[in-house]
């Protein structure tokens, strides 16, 4: 790579702290209290107010808010939670982490989402929980999730890890239905460095959420404390939490700015043709989605690592979000196989990530898009 073009590099993703956020981490080092205290307590009452009144408790992963929730909601062994094979694979793996059995059902190709006409097939005796994944921000069908839960008798758990300011009709995501967990690692939209919240039902309780997120502790006054479940070490300290405050007071307009860059990608694809070159391009949701993600699927004559070592060559990273969780090794020892998902392997072989990032300027769009059309037509695309 040349000098200018290391200097230039374009990241996938970079996340945007501003210096009002920086001079609050500092008040928070001298403070002395470093750990899960006043910002931490200040951080999930504005999470609330976000998510519209519900209550919300903060955690130190978006991973462990999920298996939480399935241990709030007694799912355990021997029972099913329904999922999709295309996500990050911890969706999966607090599934096991509990002792129950992860059951995918493939993905609908326009939206990358569940495809939730399969969902009813693949209900049974076993199944407790419906676990769907808000890809890329875009969320899928709530309503129909939210009607097979109903008539099925099932709960459900929202992996929105990708989806803070993402809306459904109108109504912002996690501000409506069952348990939601959210994300706050530092490639989201918002960040706490690392971290996450989950968003609670009415009918669960906030003290067993924070007992199973420190140690399984019930305290009694000032100086007694009993334990009568197993809990772990999941709390978010203050230092994160100053971040996460921060960043949630932005987030509206880092989502504003991703929209825009979207639509700039759109406009950019099009004139390139990538449509007409067998480049399929994300779903146009700009109402819904927060754009936390902007994919592309390569056509299988375009090698993703070649692609994206030659974008990397010219400045331009990229990313691959996510390869089907059915096919790594874990879960083929579980019995899945190549071949049982076929449009989440599809779009698994062939999905890149391209940059997307609030600070991103417009021009780095068609720099981006530039350069991807040059890459592919080399490959003969």
């Amino acid at each position: 790579m040349s000098a200018s073009a290391a200097a230039e590099f374009l990241p996938f993703t970079r996340p945007e702290i501003d210096e009002e956020t920086i001079a609050g981490v500092v008040e928070v080092l001298r403070s002395g209290w470093l750990t899960t205290g006043p910002w931490n307590a200040r951080f999930e009452q504005a999470l609330s107010e976000y998510f519209g009144g519900r209550t919300v408790r903060a955690f130190n992963s978006g991973t462990v808010t999920m298996e939480i929730a399935l241990r709030m909601m007694g799912v355990g062994a021997g029972d099913e939670v329904i999922t999709t094979p295309l996500s990050w694979v911890a969706t999966a793996n607090v599934i096991l982490a509990v002792g129950a059995r992860p059951v995918f059902v493939d993905v609908d190709p326009a939206t990358r989402n569940l495809d939730l006409r399969q969902v009813e097939a693949a209900i049974g005796p076993a199944t407790k929980v419906l676990l769907p994944v808000h890809l890329a921000g875009l969320p899928c069908d709530l309503d129909a999730l939210y009607d097979i839960a109903a008539r099925r008798g099932l709960r459900v758990l929202e992996d929105a890890a990708q989806a803070i300011g993402s809306s459904w009709r109108g109504r912002r995501v996690g501000s409506f239905g069952d348990f939601a967990s959210f994300s706050f690692h530092p490639n989201k939209n918002a960040t706490s460095i690392e971290g996450g919240c989950l968003v609670l039902p009415a009918d669960a309780d906030p003290e067993l959420a924070e007992r199973y997120r420190l140690q399984g502790v019930r305290r009694f006054g000032l100086d007694g404390m009993d334990v009568d479940l197993v809990g772990g070490k999941a709390n978010l300290t203050d230092v994160a939490a100053r971040v996460g405050w921060g960043q949630l007071q932005r987030v509206e307009a880092f989502n504003a700015r991703r929209r825009e860059l979207a639509r700039l990608y759109f406009e950019a694809a099009d004139a390139a043709g990538l449509g007409a070159r067998s480049v399929e391009l994300p779903p146009r949701e700009f109402a819904d989605s927060n754009w936390h993600m902007f994919q592309v699927v390569l056509p299988a004559r375009a090698p993703r690592a070649g692609v994206m070592q030659a974008l990397k060559d010219r400045g331009i990273g990229s990313g691959v979000h996510y390869p089907p969780i059915h096919l790594f090794s874990l879960y083929r020892n579980l019995g899945f196989a190549p071949g049982d998902f076929p449009q989440a392997e599809r779009i698994g072989a062939g999905i890149l990530t391209l940059p997307l990032f609030p600070a991103m300027r417009d021009g780095d769009v068609e720099r981006v898009l530039r350069e991807l059309s040059a890459v592919l037509r080399e490959f003969g695309v």
